[in-house]
C-alpha cells in the first residue's frame, strides 16, 4: 500500500460554494471540490492556495482547517491511501475558470444544497457540511468579513 496526501479548499464567496466539474476521457465524471498533491517540502495550506488558483484560477484566503478526509483507490494492482487535509477558504469574487489541462470542464458557485447533491464524493460532501456550519458560525457571530478568525 501506498500512501498520498492532497490539501484543498471549500472555497466560499457571498455564501455560495466553489465546485469544479471534471470529465476524464470519459471514465471519470463529477462535481468535486478543488484540491491537489502535496510538493517537496510545502506547507499544507499553501498546497490548498496553490490547487484552489491552479484547479479553477481563484484567489482565496485560508480562514481555517476543518478536517481530514481519507479513502483508498487502485492504479493497476496498487493499492493507494490518501489523507486530503480539507481548508475552509474565502474567495474574493465569483470568478473561476476550470483547468482544462486537468480535465476540468467546467466551475462554479453554488448555494449549499445544490453543492452538497452536485457532488460526487460522500466524503467531501461530509467536508462540505463541516466547513459550511464553520462558515453560518463565523457569519452570524459577525465574522466571516472581518480579520479576526
Amino acid at each position: 500500500m501506498t500512501k498520498a496526501t492532497s490539501c484543498g479548499g471549500v472555497v466560499i464567496f457571498k455564501g455560495k460554494i466553489l465546485l469544479l466539474y471534471k470529465n476524464y476521457k470519459q471514465k471519470y465524471e463529477g462535481w468535486v471540490l478543488p484540491k491537489g498533491t502535496v510538493e517537496i517540502e510545502e506547507e499544507y495550506k499553501d498546497t490548498a492556495r496553490r490547487e484552489v488558483k491552479e484547479e479553477a484560477g481563484v484567489v482565496a484566503q485560508i480562514i481555517k482547517y476543518i478536517g481530514k478526509s481519507q479513502y483508498d483507490f487502485s492504479v493497476g494492482n496498487q493499492l493507494i491511501t490518501k489523507d486530503v487535509y480539507w481548508y475552509l477558504m474565502k474567495a474574493e469574487s465569483y470568478y473561476s475558470k476550470p483547468q482544462k489541462e486537468e480535465y476540468f470542464v467546467d466551475s462554479g458557485y453554488y448555494k449549499y444544497h445544490e453543492a452538497y447533491h452536485l457532488l460526487k464524493f460522500h466524503n467531501e460532501k461530509q467536508i462540505l457540511e463541516i466547513a459550511y456550519n464553520d462558515y453560518l458560525n463565523l457569519k452570524n457571530h459577525n465574522l466571516w468579513n472581518t480579520k479576526k478568525y
